[in-house]
């Protein structure tokens, strides 16, 4: 299929017993389509492939390799690649189970037509992208690349859509990919074929391609099996055998395979590979288009497989290759179709049913007419040739349409590497390796990791329903702060109802229903006098709204729902010396201290931010950012330790402006006042009726407090807080008004600002790191860092109406040099405020330019924090 998201039952021995093959293997990538990664889970190579049986092979300590026993669990590209990143990094002991014959097993792999697009507005995915294509243009099989770099075009017919691919352009120049949007006569150049008069322009990117994915697999094989590995098809995997929490051996219905690690490479047999360990694995499979024509007359004579790009149709939801004389088409037009990977059938129970493959069901002619009438107004030389043969082809979606990747703390030593398309393949799996073998990525692979989703996010019902609109999003133009529509509203906070009445805009993350501003608000812009004009883009999920709520946030006092907001309860007698020796920051404070500080990893890497409350000598409150960080302190925390999410049961107002004071005294007996309640410090109190855990903090640079209490209490607190408020002007104000004024202040958000591939010193929060304190996690690494040569800066845009929104490329002296990571309109400022990675030595003043939609917007670098350097109204 073609790659961008935004990735058993033993058969007869002699059936395809014998390998292909390089023309046959190249032949049976000609009749299927091509990008995604997802192989059945469990066989071994045959004999007449020349690898040897568990009864030929076994596990003795006089001919197998030392070192940690893996078990790979699926041969498609990804499990070969896999392989053959293991065993390039010295652990040999690799056994790759398949459960269809190799080399060509008929799980997603033997069916990806082998579209390679790099660009993606993921930074990660893009990474994997671009690695894949390097590694598999080194890479070949009987003198046949492995990787016709033919080059990759994506097609404009409206003028949204040629503003998208400027947007991408710009994504391609910040993540190092080369890539220019084009005319229409060039893109008539590049594909004689098209009927020039619909096409506005292209995407050109000269260094993508087709991936040949089963030669890709074969040549990754033979590398892994030369270095010691073992590739055992025709083993339907039954089992996973553990002890103590931990993985011991893989069980197939030809033998126990003792294992320290498994690796789930099963693609869309996923969930049922993790059923058998007990673990969790959210994906989709669904049916996905792909048909070959006939011989194409302009194309009579062609003797090489592809010479012109892969060719995308976004604005129909089509993409094109060529197969010598013929072209295949691939097609996400058609409704959704899920399947269900409990039930699709074994190589043999396939092949018995008429299906080639498990993975290629039968082409609907009903789903595909209207995509053939698209292709033959695009190409009018399709107009003289019918479709000749075509199936649908099954892979893999998540809710969030990224892969599935990480070790499950529940089953140690047991990994996934599921969701993966071809595209990505040869990334993920060299992450993966050097996860398993080093203890970490070398790249951030956050939006990956197995750990992201909420435990609201796992159900099957929405597991299908979320992936199943990935698969119609594949091509849509998508707003980065488009929510999902269904299945809404999953998660509420207490105050829903009060937001609701208050004419809340909500948008979601996470399962989150989160209001950006509120109507009821917008008599207020009046005041504010002219805004700048947005343009289209950036005026989509933005009111003006959001400045008049940041202004009232400045002058009077708002309420913030920070109840999305991760809350982790962590007691017992070692508690403190756990957290302290985790994070970096020094925690052994008194309790009502409350501590910003920082999660690194081993290499001083941030893996999140944290705020720690101590309340009482055994028991804090932590402030997290995702589930990986539950994950990371419960993979840790010694017996003396409890850690639970407390999220769920409690909720949280961030009471903030310079009347807070004057709201929350007035409340409670407790002294509110600075030299009663100072700047990061938390009490106990009550406000009227309800208790609360009051901690003086502030993300949007104003005096405040972060009010929790029970879930059950919410709603009250938010009704004593609005009533009391009223005679003071007390607003609510949404997300949208707090991202600027947090950015105003300088202040970081984990995962988009700085993730554990920066350190702290790069990323601007030096600050919550203490070298002196006696050892932490990270700290040693941090020592042996050099002088950073990259650092988070702070750009403010020139031109008072210019806006960007994140991701564009940051060009220093004509060159890109960098990305943004967060942006907002600074209202308080009159400038938009935008974050960007950059050279460590550019100096404040410095000009630079920022790409957005194709137009360099000229922005200067400038101090930090721009808004109240003396931090005057945050302690007073």
């Amino acid at each position: 299929m073609s790659s961008t998201p935004e990735d058993n039952r033993r058969t007869p021995e002699g059936h395809r017993s014998a390998p292909q093959d390089t023309r046959n293997l190249l032949e049976e990538t000609r009749r299927t389509p091509d990008d995604q990664p997802r192989t059945p889970q469990v066989a071994p190579h045959t004999p007449e492939v020349g690898l040897r049986t568990p009864q030929d092979h076994p596990h003795t300590s006089e001919d197998r390799p030392q070192g940690p026993r893996v078990v790979v669990i699926g041969a498609g590209i990804v499990g070969c690649s896999l392989a053959d990143e293991l065993t390039a990094r010295g652990w040999t002991d690799v056994t790759v189970l398949e459960q269809g014959p190799l080399p060509a097993p008929g799980g997603s792999t033997s069916h990806a037509p082998g579209l390679v697009f790099r660009t993606s507005p993921s930074k990660t995915l893009a990474e994997f992208a671009t690695y894949t294509v390097e590694k598999f243009c080194s890479l070949e099989v009987d003198g046949v690349p492995c990787f016709n770099q033919v080059g990759g075009l994506e097609l404009a017919t409206t003028p949204e859509r040629l503003a998208e691919l400027h947007r991408r352009a710009g994504y391609a120049a910040a993540w190092g990919i080369r890539g220019e949007v084009v005319s229409t006569a060039r893109c008539k150049e590049l594909w004689p074929l098209l009927d020039e008069s619909v096409v506005l322009g292209g995407f050109h990117t000269p260094d993508d391609g087709l991936a040949r994915a089963l030669l890709a697999a074969r040549a990754q094989m033979d590398r892994a099996t030369a270095r010691g590995a073992r590739f055992l098809d025709r083993h339907t995997v039954t089992g996973i055998e553990q002890t103590g929490g931990r993985v011991t051996a893989v069980v197939t219905d030809r033998g126990t395979f003792p294992a320290d690690h498994v690796v789930s490479a099963a693609g869309f047999w996923g969930p049922v590979i993790g059923r058998m360990a007990g673990v969790d694995v959210p994906l989709q499979p669904l049916a996905h288009q792909y048909a070959r024509t006939g011989p194409v007359p302009e194309l009579s004579g062609a003797t090489a497989e592809a010479t012109r790009p892969i060719l995308r149709f976004q604005d129909r939801d089509l993409y094109f290759r060529e197969h010598t004389d013929r072209i295949g088409i691939g097609s996400y037009a058609h409704r959704p179709m899920p399947v269900d990977p409990f039930t699709v059938p074994a190589y043999d129970e396939a092949r018995a049913q008429d299906m080639e493959m498990p993975s290629s069901y039968p082409l609907t002619a009903q789903d595909w007419a209207p995509s053939w009438e698209d292709c033959r107004r695009l190409l009018p030389a399709l107009r003289g040739t019918e479709i000749e043969s075509g199936f649908n082809g099954v892979f893999s979606f998540t809710p969030d349409g990224m892969p599935v990747l990480g070790e499950a703390r529940q089953v140690r030593g047991f990994w996934l590497a599921e969701a993966v398309w071809v595209t990505h393949s040869a990334g993920v799996a060299k992450a993966v390796a050097e996860w398993m073998v080093d203890g970490r990525p070398s790249l951030d692979v956050h939006e990956c990791d197995l750990t992201r989703f909420e435990e609201a996010q796992r159900s099957p019902s929405y597991v299908r329903e979320r992936g199943s609109q990935q698969f119609v999003e594949v091509y849509d133009v998508l707003h980065p702060l488009q929510p999902m529509e269904r299945p809404r509203p999953l998660r509420v906070s207490p105050f829903h109802t009060r937001q609701q009445q208050l004419g809340g805009f909500f948008l979601e993350s996470n399962g989150w229903e989160r209001p950006h501003w509120y109507e009821a608000n917008a008599p207020l812009v009046d005041a504010l006098g002219d805004l700048p004009e947005r343009d289209a883009w950036s005026a989509r999920y933005w009111s003006p709204i959001a400045a008049a709520e940041a202004r009232a946030t400045r002058e009077k006092v708002a309420l913030y729902d920070m109840t999305p907001l991760r809350r982790l309860e962590v007691t017992g007698p070692g508690a403190l010396a756990f957290l302290d020796r985790m994070t970096s920051n020094n925690l052994r404070k008194k309790p009502g201290a409350v501590t910003y500080t920082l999660l690194l990893d081993e290499t001083g890497g941030i893996r999140s931010d944290l705020t720690v409350a101590r309340l009482a000598p055994d028991r804090f409150q932590v402030g997290a950012n995702s589930p990986a960080d539950l994950d990371r302190l419960l993979r840790h925390a010694p017996a003396d330790v409890q850690i639970r999410d407390i999220t769920s049961g409690t909720c949280c107002i961030g009471v903030w402006g310079p009347l807070a004071r004057d709201l929350v005294q007035p409340l409670t007996r407790d002294d509110f006042s600075h030299e009663g309640f100072g700047y990061f410090r938390a009490k106990q109190a009550y406000l009227g009726h309800v208790p609360v855990t009051a901690m003086r903090l502030s993300y949007v640079g104003e005096l405040g407090w972060e009010l929790y209490t029970t879930a059950d209490l919410g709603l009250r607190l938010w009704d004593t807080l609005w009533e009391a408020g009223q005679e003071l002007g007390v607003i609510a104000a949404g997300r949208s008004a707090f991202n600027s004024l947090r950015l105003e202040k300088g202040y970081r958000a984990w995962g988009t600002d700085m993730t554990d591939e920066h350190t702290p010193f790069e990323a601007g929060v030096g600050f919550a790191v203490r070298m002196d304190k006696e050892g932490f996690v990270g700290q040693e690494a941090l020592r042996k860092r050099a002088e950073p040569t990259r650092r988070l800066t702070p750009l403010l845009l020139d031109d008072p109406a210019a806006v960007v929104l994140g991701k564009e490329p940051v060009y220093v002296d004509g060159a890109p040099a960098g990305y943004v990571t967060s942006a907002s309109y600074g209202y308080t400022l009159g400038r938009c405020v935008a974050y960007a990675w950059l050279p460590a030595g550019l100096a404040t003043g410095a000009g630079v330019h920022i790409e957005y939609v194709g137009e360099k917007v000229p922005a200067t670098v400038a101090d930090e924090p721009l808004f109240d350097p003396k931090m005057t109204r945050i302690r007073r």
